[in-house]
């Protein structure tokens, strides 16, 4: 199999490239060149947002091209056109994030979608990937088109931060905020997972939407920091804290407490969603612990802080979290 991937040198292209060489495939890589390539990778530098370079592409057959672009849907529109004739297949790294609000628990494939268009130019995170997924419909057609809606997206190479922080924090040590209840359920998807089934749904023919995230509940907010105290060898002391007073704080979930959300609509969008039919076509989730294990270790390995992405940092920042355990912070 000739993989092109766009992208393709950071968290969830790097994952989907160095799956691909694993499998013995040949992996042409299109990017603007800020970080470096996997070894082992054909490297084609261009700019997608700039006519003059995409046509870097112009030349060249593949069986499958892997897109996880997440701004302006144009960039879709004009990358799916110049490779509709000479790529077999296109997947679209999407988003759960596409289903209209409140897109309520179990929700499926069949769920209300959030307006997008293959012609806008960036709006919003969940209308540009929608705009998007129509992007690559439009050139490649449904039976050759698979939109892959990712979940919470943890693992090595995170560059978003969630996971690096509550290790980099637990690594610390001493009194940590630990937002509860601790059996509140979880729903993610390690990245390796996600690029496994991305190149099994290619090489298999799959087409149309599927839901990639792990089952509700694959593991629990307890689980998680729990192996993030283990894997660090820490002296770091859990204090378990409750929605209730933790909102009354002021304190912001998803941001401020990264994976965190406490129950209600945004949570049963995010953490309980339908993955059967990701699951029936062969998505298999790792444990936890693998997870956590493993995105500790690549952050040892790292010179210096995790990268990250532009946009809203995540993390409580010390002072806040220290007055929160203390009790200086009102809690309603």
């Amino acid at each position: 199999m000739k993989l092109l991937m766009l992208g393709g040198t950071e968290f969830v292209g790097r994952a989907v490239t160095e799956a691909a060489l694993a499998r013995g495939r040949q992996v042409t890589v299109f990017h603007r060149g800020q970080h470096a390539p996997v070894p082992g990778t054909t490297v084609v530098h261009g700019d997608r947002t700039d006519a003059a370079t995409l046509t870097a592409l112009a030349d060249g057959t593949w069986d499958v091209v892997v897109d996880t672009w997440a701004g302006a849907p144009t960039a879709v529109r004009d990358a799916a056109r110049l490779l509709a004739g000479r790529a077999g297949r296109y997947v679209y790294v999407s988003t759960g994030s596409v289903y209209r609000h409140p897109a309520g628990p179990g929700h499926t494939e069949a769920g209300p979608l959030v307006d997008g268009s293959p012609d806008a130019e960036a709006v919003a995170y969940a209308e540009d990937k929608r705009g998007g997924e129509l992007a690559a419909l439009a050139a490649f057609g449904e039976d050759r088109t698979v939109l892959a809606r990712a979940g919470m997206i943890l693992g090595p190479w995170e560059n978003i931060g969630r996971l690096p922080w509550w290790l980099t924090r637990i690594a610390r040590g001493g009194p940590v905020l630990a937002p509860g209840p601790r059996d509140l359920g979880l729903q993610y998807i390690d990245v390796r997972d996600l690029a496994a089934w991305i190149l099994d749904a290619a090489e298999t023919g799959l087409s149309g939407p599927y839901n990639l995230i792990s089952e509700p509940g694959h593991a629990t907010m307890g689980e998680l920091l729990e192996a993030c105290v283990a894997v660090t060898g820490s002296d770091a002391e859990l204090r378990w804290s409750g929605p209730e007073e933790i909102l009354a704080a002021g304190l912001t979930p998803w941001t401020e407490l990264p994976v965190w959300l406490p129950p209600g609509e945004l949570y049963d969008a995010i953490h309980r969603g339908n993955p059967a039919k990701a699951l029936g076509a062969g998505l298999r989730c790792r444990p936890v612990a693998e997870t956590v294990a493993d995105t500790w270790a690549w952050l040892r390995k790292l010179d210096g802080p995790p990268p990250l992405r532009p946009g809203q940092p995540v993390g409580l920042a010390p002072e806040k979290e220290e007055a929160f355990l203390r009790g200086e912070i009102p809690r309603g």
